[in-house]
């Protein structure tokens, strides 16, 4: 690997990780229109690369500093929860990736803007 890969590639990492822990995003949000545009990966690459990524231990040590730094007043969230929503994050990421690889990447790429927007817009006017 030449150098500036390998710095983009940390870059990437970085922004993902930094912005999914401060901000809780999902790092796709992050990182696939970064390896779109840095490595020039076609859709279905940065999604497939993004997913092999965010696996549990990436995850686990920001999810742990928010259990154990709830606001004043709060409880930590539920584990227990975060394990139902996981098992069925897993069928459901199946499921979509199923239906992901049967789409053309120009259809796929603009539904993935088309949820960034909409979530955009929601958070922005959601007071």
């Amino acid at each position: 690997m030449n150098p500036t890969l390998i710095v983009s590639l940390i870059v990437i990492g970085l922004l993902a990780g930094i912005l999914s822990g401060f901000m809780g995003v999902g790092g796709g949000v992050i990182m696939i229109p970064l390896m779109v545009l840095f490595l020039g990966y076609s859709q279905h690459q940065a999604q497939g690369l993004s997913l092999a990524v965010l696996s549990v231990p990436v995850t686990f040590l920001a999810a742990y500093t928010y259990y154990v730094n709830p606001l004043e007043g709060e409880a930590p969230f539920s584990w227990k929860f975060g394990i139902v929503i996981a098992l069925s994050f897993v069928v459901g990421g199946l499921i979509g990736s199923k239906f992901a690889v049967a789409i053309p990447q120009n259809v796929l790429r603009k539904s993935f803007a088309v949820i960034l927007i909409i979530a955009a817009v929601k958070m922005f006017f959601t007071k």
